[in-house]
C-alpha cells in the first residue's frame, strides 16, 4: 500500500486548499481562455485557425516537458517553496505571452508558460491531501480543482469579453495578475513542510517502474482528447455553425464551467466510495456527450445542455490523480504531476486531431466524433489496467 503525507494539524485545510485553488484558477483560465481567444489571436498574428491551434499544442508540450523535469528536480525543496517559485514563474511567462509580437514567440512564450503546470498540480494535491483524512482524498483534490473549474466559469469568460472589447493580450495580463496574486496566499497561509521523508529525485523517478502508473497515464493522455478536442473549437463552432453572436460565445464558455464544476462536485464524492467504477463511469460519459455534440451543434440550446454535459466529465483529472497517487507508492510526487503531462498530451492531441477533420472538409462539428473515439479509447486503455490488476491480484492470492 502507499505511504501517504501525514495530515498537518498545524494548519486550517480549507485556506490552504482556498490558496491552491486560486493558482488553479490562474492555470485553467490560461488554459482554457487560449482556446476561447483563438480566433482574436489568430487574426492579430496572421495565422488561420487551425495554425493557431499549434499554440495551445505549444503550452500542452511545456506541461509534458515540465512536470517531470521540474518535480524531480524540486524533491528535496520544500513544498510551500516549490509552489511559490512555481506560481512566480508562471506569472512571468504568462505576463510576457501578453506582449508577443509575432506567431512564433507565441509559440515559445507559451511553452514556457506550460512549464510549471503540472509540477504546481502535483505538489498541490499531495499539500491538500496531507491535511484531511484518507477517506477524503478524492474531494480534497476536488476541491483544489474547483479553482480550475471556476475559471472556466468566471476566467474564461472574462478573458474572453476582454479580448472582444479591448484586446486579447488583456486575457494573459489578467492569468499574470491571477499568479501573482497566488504567490502572495501561499507566503502566506501554505504550511512550511518539508519535502516527504527520504524523499529525492530516484525516488521520484522510481514511479516510471510500474507498469499501471504508465497504463493510467495513457488513459489520461487518450481519454481527455476528446473534451479538448471539442472545446478547443467551440468559439469557432458556435459562430460557424450554431451561427451565435460573439457576445454569445462567453456565456456557453460559462455554461461549460459550470458542467465542469459540477462534475468535480460530484464525481469526487462518489470516487471516494468506488474510484475504478467512477473512473469507467466517466469515460462512458465522456464517449457519449462528445458524440452528441455532433448532433446538436446547429441548435443554441442543444449545444448548450451538450456542453454542460461535456464538461462534467473534466472531472477525469481529479480522479486519475488519485489513482496515480495509490499506484506509484512512494514515488507519488512525479506520478501526480505526470497526470498533468497526460493530460496536456490531451490538450495537444486533441486539438490537433480535430483540427485535422476540421481542415479535410468534415465540419467544425466534426470534433464531437473526434472527441467521442479518443474517450472510448481511454475506456478501453482503463479496463485492461483494471484487467490487469484482477490478474495481479489472483496472483498474489495463490502465491499465499
Amino acid at each position: 500500500m502507499p505511504t501517504f503525507p501525514q495530515r498537518n494539524k498545524t494548519c486550517t485545510p480549507g485556506w490552504v486548499i482556498f490558496a491552491l485553488a486560486v493558482g488553479a484558477f490562474a492555470i485553467g483560465t490560461t488554459e482554457f481562455a487560449t482556446m476561447s481567444l483563438l480566433p482574436y489571436f489568430a487574426k492579430d498574428l496572421g495565422i488561420d485557425a487551425p495554425t493557431a491551434g499549434h499554440v495551445i499544442s505549444a503550452y500542452a508540450l511545456g506541461v509534458v516537458v515540465g512536470a517531470p523535469i521540474l518535480t524531480v528536480a524540486g524533491a528535496r525543496v520544500r513544498r510551500r517553496v516549490m509552489l511559490i517559485w512555481l506560481m512566480a514563474t508562471f506569472a512571468l511567462f504568462n505576463g510576457l505571452s501578453a506582449f508577443a509580437p509575432s506567431y512564433e514567440w507565441m509559440l515559445a512564450l507559451r511553452f514556457l508558460s506550460g512549464l510549471p503546470h503540472g509540477a504546481y498540480f502535483g505538489i498541490g494535491a499531495l499539500v491538500a491531501v496531507s491535511l484531511v483524512p484518507l477517506n477524503k482524498r478524492n474531494q480534497a483534490v476536488g476541491q483544489m480543482f474547483l479553482g480550475l473549474t471556476v475559471a472556466t466559469i468566471i476566467g474564461v469568460p472574462l478573458a474572453n469579453w476582454l479580448g472582444q472589447s479591448i484586446g486579447w493580450r488583456w486575457g494573459f495580463a489578467l492569468v499574470a495578475l491571477t499568479s501573482l496574486l497566488t504567490v502572495a496566499l501561499l507566503a502566506l497561509l501554505a504550511p512550511n513542510t518539508p519535502a516527504a521523508a527520504g524523499a529525492s529525485p530516484l525516488r521520484e523517478l522510481g514511479a516510471l517502474k510500474h507498469g499501471q502508473v504508465w497504463l493510467t497515464l495513457a488513459v489520461g493522455a487518450i481519454g481527455f482528447g476528446g473534451l479538448f478536442a471539442v472545446y478547443t473549437y467551440l468559439a469557432d463552432t458556435l459562430m460557424q455553425v450554431t451561427m451565435a453572436s460573439p457576445e454569445t460565445v462567453p456565456l456557453v464558455l460559462g455554461i461549460f464551467g459550470l458542467g465542469m464544476t459540477a462534475g468535480n462536485i460530484l464525481v469526487p464524492k462518489l470516487a471516494d466510495h468506488a474510484l475504478m467504477p467512477t473512473i469507467s463511469g466517466v469515460l462512458v460519459w465522456s464517449a457519449a456527450t462528445t458524440a452528441l455534440f455532433s448532433f446538436t451543434a446547429a441548435s443554441m440550446w442543444g449545444i448548450s445542455v451538450t456542453v454542460f454535459l461535456i464538461g462534467m466529465g473534466g472531472a477525469l483529472g481529479t480522479v486519475l490523480q488519485t489513482r496515480l497517487m495509490d499506484i506509484a507508492r512512494n514515488a507519488q510526487g512525479l506520478a501526480a504531476a505526470l497526470n498533468h503531462s497526460a493530460f496536456n498530451f490531451a490538450n495537444a492531441l486533441g486539438p490537433l486531431l480535430g483540427g485535422m477533420a476540421i481542415a479535410r472538409g468534415y465540419g467544425w462539428a466534426s470534433t464531437g466524433w473526434v472527441g467521442a473515439l479518443l474517450a472510448l479509447g481511454g475506456l478501453l486503455l482503463f479496463l485492461l489496467s483494471v484487467r490487469l490488476d484482477k490478474k495481479n491480484s489472483i496472483a498474489r492470492a495463490n502465491r499465499h
